[in-house]
């Protein structure tokens, strides 16, 4: 019999998290001292430029990351008072796609080209659930219908290249949802779509996560998804987290740099610019990451001698606000905490 969870206890915590790729013989965090939570019936965005570690994050918690050369090195992913990373292969297959599930980056790669939509969704059904072939095309055929394709009976009988982009990422929104998770993982869903579609794909999720009470974390580089969907929003910058807040704070009263950079890059209607913003330079390489200091200092406006030498520690600003930034004294090493 599965514990009851305080409704108030977060679904996910992820404390101190480090992610280690190797390259050539050495190890190098791609996801470096990375603590947040995530509430129940919430979605979180997580933002930032390509190469910052939202998607080797995702794939932390999921267990999804290749084993010959990455690794978890340090921290916890509690779900539910489990830790993730502790699980063994098999006792992570029960879990993944039951209660943590992935909507993936591109569909035509995560979609199998030779076997059929109706195989792989009930592929999913068979691995969680006693049910017999007949039930699972049955029910693959109503999940189908649930995220709103229509033939659904047609459909489940065809193979990932004979539907369009926009249906192929609805068949891994039902794959991803066909046994109720609580958590749900979405990494940069609405990428290789067209802008219609893109809306259609956003208003189904939130529908979804509506109806399922699930909590969704949102990876995306899509600062409009962000402010369309999202309740709390972490920033991420070269494999911390650099700002944590809510949605409304975050467009209305950022506080790191690199943030207030991200906003300002977003094209105004009421501006006519005669060149768009752009924040120089670019996110420092796995092997090339500073050891100590701040991340950012190199593509900062406000960068200080300090910056190179004092390694931010994320922290309370002001309620429900947190921030990586030597601007702010939170933001300080306090005695007996590391700084690299």
């Amino acid at each position: 019999m599965e514990p009851k969870h305080n409704q108030k206890t977060p679904l996910l915590e992820v404390r101190n998290l480090e992610t280690s790729f190797s390259i050539n013989g050495k190890w190098h965090n791609a996801v470096d001292n990375v603590s947040f939570k995530i509430n129940r019936k919430k979605i979180v965005g997580i933002v930032g430029e390509s190469g910052c570690g939202k998607s080797v994050l995702s794939l932390s918690v999921i267990g999804l990351l290749p084993k010959l050369n990455s690794r978890i090195s340090n921290g916890e992913i509690v779900f539910e008072g489990k830790n993730l990373a502790e699980l063994s292969d098999n006792e992570m297959n029960k879990v993944r796609g039951k209660d943590v599930s992935m909507i993936f980056q591109e569909p035509m790669t995560s979609l199998n080209p030779v076997l059929t939509i109706g195989y792989q969704l009930s592929e999913v059904l068979h691995n969680h659930r006693n049910i017999s072939k007949a039930e699972a095309r049955e029910e693959s055929i109503a999940l189908l219908k649930s995220v709103g394709i229509s033939r659904p009976e047609k459909i489940v009988d065809e193979y990932p290249h004979q539907l369009s982009g926009g249906m192929r990422q609805r068949v891994m929104i039902a794959i991803a949802i066909a046994c109720q998770p609580k958590l749900l993982i979405a990494d940069e869903p609405t990428t290789a779509l067209d802008v219609t579609v893109q809306a259609q794909i956003l208003d189904l999720l939130k529908e979804i996560q509506e109806i399922n009470d699930m909590s969704i974390i949102m990876i995306t580089h899509d600062l409009g998804v962000v402010a369309e969907m999202c309740d709390e929003v972490i920033v991420m910058y070269a494999g911390r987290v650099v700002e944590h807040t809510d949605v409304d704070t975050l467009f209305y009263d950022p506080k790191h740099p690199y943030t207030k950079a991200l906003l300002d890059s977003i094209p105004k209607l009421d501006e006519e610019a005669v060149e768009l913003n752009t924040i120089k330079g670019i996110v420092p390489s796995l092997v090339n990451m500073p050891a100590v200091g701040c991340r950012f200092v190199d593509r900062c406006a406000h960068a200080m001698k300090e910056c190179r030498e004092i390694t931010p520690q994320l922290a309370s600003e002001s309620e429900g606000h947190d921030v990586a930034c030597l601007l702010y004294k939170s933001s300080f090493p306090r005695e007996g905490v590391k700084t690299s």
